[in-house]
């Protein structure tokens, strides 16, 4: 059951991995990479259920959420074409 939930997620990593390489678009190797990422967390989740050392999980958990803060970040310079935009002017009337 297990070897069949590993060969599963190794398909559906070399999928992602394709796709991160011949996207058509910069958004699309950017979900690629994402997902990529989420795998990763999910294949160091199971080798710590495998071999017995839940500490694998808490690295599956710190992992996604560099993940997430990296995909913010990318996506942010993509708009910007910075990542030190202040974000939106506001107006002080004084």
């Amino acid at each position: 059951m297990f070897d069949a939930a590993d060969v599963a997620l190794l398909i559906a990593l070399t999928l992602a991995l394709l796709r991160a390489v011949r996207g058509p678009s910069v958004f699309d190797r950017l979900l690629a990479a994402n997902v990529v990422g989420t795998l990763a967390m999910l294949l160091l989740a199971m080798i710590g259920f495998y071999t017995g050392r839940p500490e694998f999980l808490d690295l599956a958990i710190v992992y996604g959420l560099l993940n997430v803060v990296g995909t913010i970040a990318v996506l942010k310079f993509f708009r910007h074409g910075d990542l030190g935009h202040p974000g939106e002017e506001t107006e002080t009337s004084l």
